[in-house]
């Protein structure tokens, strides 16, 4: 099966379905294809199972078998897209760079090339007996990042 095609099928079809956006196409071995999609107000199922009929249609069952899920992204599943991270703006994440860094922080901004979490670190000043809490920013671009991850917290 050929992502790029079942990638086109899904954006057209999400295109007019007020905001959903497409994150992610994956075929595995034995046609096995996830379809991750995501909505700044949450995914629900019933917008899954349409999505899923509607690329199952247009998909030749006799010319290749196929297996199909579309999902939505998980809340503990890596931010993939630009999108996604200006979902989350403002929310605790958890970041790991590609140097084996491990940032945990407030997702203050994001643009197409990157992203900026704010990090509270505890240090002790010169002169002081106590260490105190400096927060700082730190930028990063897409491909800096192993992932970065929403924080639940309960």
């Amino acid at each position: 099966m050929d992502k790029n095609e079942i990638k086109a099928l899904a954006e057209e079809f999400l295109k007019d379905s007020p905001g959903y956006y497409l994150v992610d196409v994956l075929v595995a071995a034995g046609n096995a294809i996830t379809v991750e999609i995501d909505n700044d107000n949450g995914v629900n199922i019933d917008d899954c199972a349409t999505l899923s009929r509607n690329l199952e249609s247009k998909l030749d069952r006799d010319a290749e078998d196929f297996e199909l899920t579309v999902t939505s992204a998980g809340l503990t599943s890596p931010l993939k897209t630009p999108r996604q991270y200006k979902k989350y703006e403002g929310k605790e994440v958890e970041t790991l760079t590609k140097k084996g860094e491990k940032l945990k922080g407030t997702l203050t901004s994001s643009n197409e090339n990157g992203f900026t979490i704010e990090i509270s670190k505890m240090v002790k000043t010169e002169g002081a007996k106590r260490k105190t809490e400096v927060k700082e920013e730190q930028t990063f671009n897409y491909d800096e990042v192993k992932y970065t991850k929403y924080q639940l917290k309960f």
